[in-house]
């Protein structure tokens, strides 16, 4: 895994292990990465992960309208 750096401003009140968070629900929910590879990064189980990102916004279901439209289509 590579290592960053980023520097955030006091007044946000949140720790590294929250920014981490925030930053693994947002590339799951942009498909860059998947379900295991954002627990990782997050330093969570997968499951304690798909259960915490409704706390962030983002459904565990990562399908476009097209995709699941497509997938009601062949069921």
């Amino acid at each position: 895994m590579k290592t960053i750096t980023i520097q955030v401003p006091d007044s946000l009140e949140a720790d590294s292990r929250e920014i981490t968070m925030i930053l693994a629900t947002r590339l799951y929910e942009s498909g860059k990465l998947s379900l295991g590879q954002a627990a990782e990064l997050a330093g969570l189980t997968k499951r304690t992960f798909a259960e915490r990102l409704g706390d962030y916004g983002v459904s565990i279901f990562n399908y476009s309208a097209s995709e699941l439209a497509n997938d009601l289509a062949n069921a």
